[in-house]
C-alpha cells in the first residue's frame, strides 16, 4: 500500500513534484513527490576523480567524508577549500582543493587506476586495488544493545526526502545511550554514509556507533573502519565479504537491526545486553 502523503506537504531540498498515475485511478493523474538523483563530480585540484549519482544536498559533508573514507586525506585540515558549482547536463561539480602533499599522493595513486564508479570495483586494474590496507581498530567503544531499539526509532528523523518519497537511505551517529546525534540521507547508501562521516569529522562525536538503514557491504565496512568507526549497525543483512573485512579490521558488525532483534557477526566484546 502506498504511503499517504499530505496534499499540502512542503517541498524539501532534494525533491521535485511530477504527475503520476496509480492503480485503480489511471484516468486521473496526481502530483507526487520524487527524490532528485543527479551526477555529482568530485574534482580534486582541477582534475575530475569520480562521478557519483546522489542527492544534491550536504555536498560539503560528502566531499570530506568521501575523501576520508577513500584514504585521499587523513584529516579534514588537508582540504584547503571546497567550491560547489553547477555542471553540465544538470550535474554538480564539487571542487576540492587538497594540500600539495595529498594531491601528489592522489596523482601517484591514479597512475594505477583506470577509473572509478559508484560501485567501487568497476574500472580497477587489479583486484588488490579493491582492498586498501586498514589499520586494525582499537577496542575503545562499548554499546548496550538495550539502547538499540531507541536508536532505530529515531532513524526516520534523518529522512526528510525519504518521508516524502520513500527513496532514500539514512546513516546516523548514535551515542552510547542510543541517542541520535545527527546524520544524513541520500538515494545512495554509500553516499549517505560518506556524508555522515564527513559530518562527524567536524564534530566531537567520538563515543558511539554508526547506524545505517541499508545492508552492510564490504565497502560500508571499509569506509567506516577507515574513519575510525568501531561499531556499525545495519538495518538489513551483511555480506560475507563485509563480515570478513570487519573481522580482520576489528570492527563490530551487527545486521538485521530491528525492534528486539539484532544479529552480531563480529567482535561482540564491544556489546552488552
Amino acid at each position: 500500500m502506498d504511503k499517504k502523503k499530505p496534499e499540502n506537504q512542503q517541498a524539501v531540498s532534494g525533491t521535485t513534484r511530477i504527475y503520476v498515475q496509480q492503480k485503480n485511478h489511471l484516468p486521473t493523474p496526481k502530483l507526487d513527490w520524487v527524490a532528485e538523483e543527479v551526477p555529482i563530480a568530485l574534482v580534486y585540484n582541477g582534475i575530475s576523480h569520480v562521478v557519483m549519482m546522489a542527492s544534491p544536498k550536504d555536498l560539503e559533508h560528502f566531499a570530506i567524508g568521501f575523501s576520508l573514507s577513500e584514504g585521499i586525506i587523513t584529516s579534514p585540515q588537508e582540504i584547503r577549500g571546497i567550491d560547489i558549482t553547477s555542471g553540465c547536463h544538470g550535474g554538480i561539480e564539487v571542487n576540492i582543493e587538497l594540500s600539495s602533499r595529498r594531491f601528489a599522493e592522489l596523482k601517484e595513486r591514479r597512475r594505477s587506476m583506470a577509473g572509478r564508479t559508484g560501485c567501487g570495483i568497476c574500472g580497477t586494474e587489479q583486484i588488490s586495488e579493491i582492498f586498501r590496507p586498514i589499520t586494525p581498530l582499537p577496542f575503545t567503544q562499548t554499546f548496550s544493545l538495550a539502547y538499540l531499539d531507541q536508536a532505530l526509532a529515531q532513524l526516520p528523523l534523518l529522512q526528510d526526502i525519504g518521508s516524502l518519497t520513500g527513496c532514500t537511505h539514512a546513516a546516523g551517529w548514535i551515542n552510547s545511550e542510543g541517542n541520535l546525534l545527527g546524520g544524513c540521507e541520500d538515494v545512495g547508501r554509500h553516499v549517505a554514509l560518506d556524508k555522515l562521516l564527513g559530518m562527524r569529522s567536524k564534530t566531537d562525536w567520538q563515543q558511539g556507533a554508526v547506524l545505517v538503514s541499508s545492508r552492510a557491504s564490504y565497502e560500508m565496512v571499509q569506509k567506516s573502519a577507515n574513519c575510525g568507526v568501531e561499531i556499525l549497525f545495519a538495518v538489513s543483512a551483511a555480506t560475507s565479504l563485509a563480515i570478513e573485512v570487519a573481522e580482520k579490521c576489528n570492527l563490530t558488525l551487527v545486521g538485521f537491526c530491528k525492534p528486539e532483534r539484532a544479529t552480531v557477526y563480529t567482535h561482540s566484546q564491544r556489546l552488552t545486553n
